[in-house]
């Protein structure tokens, strides 16, 4: 595609940026939505289908699809309903959000992590442990159903604070209203809330929470700190009296504009350790998919010693363990071990690489349950080792032949043999 577009359109849309954009979807992958276009069968016609993008954006005649609404079980239990657009419409999203960034980039602060370029969900949980040996509490904050609730005349004018190209406006106000397409083929109109999934939700989300909650606390609460990714918060105050304050603030501030604190979910929290004792209600709060409790670490001079420290949550193992018993590895019997571990490994190193972060150890039990499961399979495929015996004698030689095969040897090789 050329750099630029023809000048006899309404709107100037350049060709390179849906190019950019398109990319940008390609990266991510993603299902298809509600026209049931794969991104293969899209690229089957690539010129033509961006150039309709284009066209069409550019004109002003651009129309959202529906939202294909996909429901998905929470972590924490209970389901998430997701919006996945078509194909097509998440690579217009994402010309938008391309169009967005610079802007918001440049307002943005330093505490806001959630889908920015080169800041990670690590690097929060990574301020917020260090914050956490400095400040004795916590405000675990949870906004109820922010993505389902959030208003759209807020969110429109956030927008329009922050851009002069009333393209931009135009498409992200079709965005906002364009229908679900629940699971049983009707459609649900909207009225609020932007849906988790779609390319552009994310910078709206955060040019929201940017004015109701960053630019509050900065203004409202100085000397608080805090992390945020997306909706999810977490501030540290000085003082159990702060916390309260800060939490009841929010509270009103949120309700202002349509939204709400969770009651059951948001907590006020001590960072209890060693060094910080006493009795409270509540000594723990997750972030991101990390447990924040006290915790036995060695020292420096050698000695253990107990530190409010991250480590992956209890529901964040229930789920990889669901889903390692999904793919029921022991009844693969037409693979071997390298297509096993071919299939096995991106995924576990995903695994490793964000939960191992932090307190990795706790992650061992899950990998040694691989290597159950591993083992099973071996015992399964060869009758020669259906007997325990001779089925750890081959492991033991798999491992000094192949240390590397599967990703999680560098840190697990044990067997849980109490589910051999």
């Amino acid at each position: 595609m050329t750099a630029a577009g023809r000048h006899d359109k309404p709107f100037v849309i350049s060709k390179q940026l849906v190019w950019e954009a398109y990319e940008k979807v390609k990266a991510n992958k993603g299902a298809p939505g509600v026209d049931g276009q794969s991104l293969a069968a899209f690229e089957s016609d690539l010129k033509g289908n961006l150039f309709k993008i284009w066209n069409r954006m550019s004109s002003g005649t651009y129309f959202p699809p529906p939202v294909k609404a996909v429901v998905i079980p929470k972590r924490q239990g209970g389901t998430r309903m997701l919006g996945v657009p078509t194909v097509a419409d998440r690579i217009a999203q994402t010309v938008v959000a391309l169009t967005l960034e610079p802007r918001t980039e440049s307002i943005f602060v330093d505490d806001s992590f959630g889908y920015r370029p080169k800041r990670s969900a690590l690097q929060a949980v990574e301020r917020c442990r260090q914050r956490c040996f400095r400040r004795d509490w916590v405000l675990d904050l949870d906004v109820a159903q922010f993505f389902d609730s959030v208003p759209h005349d807020l969110m429109v004018k956030a927008v329009e604070a922050n851009t002069d190209q009333p393209w931009v406006l135009l498409y992200v106000k079709r965005w906002l209203v364009a229908p679900l397409q629940l699971p049983d083929g009707t459609l649900q109109p909207r009225d609020r809330g932007t849906p988790q999934g779609s390319a552009v939700s994310p910078v709206l989300a955060n040019l929201f929470m940017h004015y109701a909650f960053d630019l509050f606390l900065a203004r409202e609460f100085p000397d608080v700190q805090f992390e945020r990714y997306a909706d999810d918060a977490v501030v540290h105050c000085v003082t159990e009296r702060q916390a309260e304050r800060v939490r009841d603030a929010l509270g009103e501030r949120l309700a202002g504009l349509g939204l709400q604190l969770h009651p059951d979910k948001t907590r006020i929290v001590y960072c209890q350790d060693d060094k910080r004792r006493g009795a409270y209600e509540h000594t723990s709060f997750t972030f991101l998919g990390f447990t924040f409790t006290q915790r036995t670490v060695l020292g420096r001079s050698g000695a253990m010693f107990n530190g409010f420290l991250p480590a992956v949550s209890a529901a964040a193992v229930k789920e990889m363990g669901r889903r390692i018993r999904r793919w029921r590895i022991h009844r693969h019997n037409a693979q071997d071990l390298a297509g096993l571990a071919a299939w096995v490994n991106p995924i576990v190193a995903g695994w490793m690489t964000y939960y191992g972060r932090f307190y990795r150890s706790k992650l061992y039990p899950l990998l040694r349950r691989i290597n159950t499961y591993l083992m099973r399979w071996a015992r399964q495929k060869y009758r020669r080792l259906r007997a325990f015996k001779a089925c750890h004698a081959w492991w033991r030689g798999l491992l000094d032949r192949e240390p590397t095969l599967f990703r999680h040897w560098a840190w697990i090789r044990e067997v849980d043999v109490t589910q051999g």
